[in-house]
C-alpha cells in the first residue's frame, strides 16, 4: 500500500455501486493500565528513580543502653518513558470522492492503534516477568522480576524466602504451594514479610481451571465432600494481554499496588496539518509513557514448561 494513501489504492472507496464497506470495525479491549498498575505523575521529570530502605532488626532488651541500630540502602530502579508516534497520510482528491467517508474515520483509527499499544506494554510486567527485562526500566538488583536469585544488600542469608518462581501448572495443589512459598517471603534482613496472597492472574486458556479453584464449595475432582480450602480467597483476574497460555501469578494486591508504577509522561495527543504544494493530508499521534516496579515481593509467577 502506497504512502501517502492515493485514490488509484482505493478504487472500491469511490465506487458508490458498493453498498456498505466496514473499516476496522471493532471494540477496544478494556484498558488494564489503571488495574494493574499505580500510575503516578511525572512533575516534569525525564526520568524517576526509586530508592528502598531497609528495614531494622528486631528491638533487644534494654540493659542501660539504647541498641541503635542502622538500615540498609536497598536497589534503585529508574524508570525512563519511551516516545511512540504513528501517522496517516491521505491525499486530498482521495479525501473529496470518498463515499463512504472512510478516510475521514482512518484517523480515528490511530486511537485503537495507540491504545492497543499501550496495553500491550502493561502486560509486560507479567509477560516479561522471567527474564531481565529493561525496556522501560534499569533495576539494579539485576535478575527477573520472578525469580530464585533474588538477593539482598544489607548481608542476611538469602537461602529462603527470596524465591518468587515456580513451574508447576496451574491446579489446587501448586496454588496452596505458591501461597506457602509467598507467605514465606523474607525482607532485606531477612525477617517474614507481611505478604497476604489475594489475587490470581491467568490468561483465558485457564479461565476453567481457575474458575473451579475458586468457586467450587468442595475440593476439586475429589470424590470426599471436604470444603475447598481456596473458595473466594483469592480475586480472579483474566487478563486476555498475556501471551503465554500456560503461566499464571499469584499476588497482593495492596502490594501490588504499592510497588508497581506507570506514569504517562505525555498522554496520547494528536495533530494535524495540511501539505500546501502537495495538497496531502496529514494526521500524526504521539506519546510517551513508562512502567515498573520498586520491590518484587507483591508477586509469584509460575513458568510453566
Amino acid at each position: 500500500m502506497t504512502t501517502p494513501q492515493v485514490s488509484t489504492s482505493f478504487g472500491d472507496l469511490l465506487d458508490p455501486r458498493f453498498q456498505r464497506i466496514f473499516f476496522e470495525e471493532k471494540k477496544q479491549l478494556t484498558s488494564m493500565v489503571d488495574t494493574v498498575y499505580t500510575v503516578i505523575p511525572t512533575n516534569g521529570r525525564n526520568n524517576m528513580t526509586f530508592s528502598e530502605i531497609g528495614t531494622l532488626s528486631d528491638w533487644t532488651e534494654f540493659t542501660g543502653n539504647v541498641d541503635f541500630s542502622s538500615m540498609s540502602q536497598g536497589y534503585d530502579v529508574t524508570m525512563t518513558p519511551v516516545e511512540f508516534s504513528k501517522g496517516v497520510q491521505v491525499e486530498r482528491k482521495l479525501y473529496d470522492d470518498d463515499q463512504y467517508h472512510i478516510m475521514d474515520q482512518k484517523p480515528k483509527n490511530m486511537v485503537t492503534s495507540g491504545h492497543r499499544k499501550r496495553e500491550k506494554d502493561a502486560a509486560r510486567i507479567f509477560n516479561n516477568a522471567f527474564s531481565v527485562d529493561s525496556y522501560f526500566y534499569t533495576h539494579t538488583e539485576g535478575v527477573a522480576l520472578c525469580s530464585n536469585s533474588h538477593t539482598t544488600t544489607s548481608g542476611a542469608s538469602t537461602a529462603s524466602g527470596f524465591d518468587n518462581l515456580v513451574t508447576a501448572a496451574l491446579s489446587p495443589t501448586a496454588v496452596f504451594a505458591a501461597r506457602l512459598q509467598m507467605i514465606g517471603f523474607r525482607d532485606d534482613v531477612g525477617e517474614l514479610y507481611d505478604v497476604n496472597p489475594d489475587e490470581l492472574w491467568f490468561p483465558p486458556d485457564l479461565s476453567e481451571v481457575a474458575f473451579e479453584i475458586l468457586k467450587s464449595a468442595g475440593k476439586v475432582d475429589v470424590a470426599t465432600n471436604n470444603r475447598n480450602f481456596h473458595e473466594g480467597r483469592y480475586t480472579p483476574h483474566e487478563y486476555r494481554r498475556l501471551s503465554d497460555t500456560k503461566n499464571w501469578f499469584m499476588t497482593d494486591a495492596q502490594q501490588r499496588k504499592m510497588y508497581l508504577f506507570w506514569c504517562d509522561r505525555i498522554p496520547m495527543e494528536f495533530a494535524f496539518v495540511e501539505d500546501f504544494d502537495t495538497l496531502v493530508a496529514k494526521w500524526r499521534g504521539y506519546m510517551r509513557y513508562a512502567m515498573t516496579y520498586s520491590n518484587w515481593r507483591w508477586v509469584i509467577g509460575s513458568q510453566v514448561t
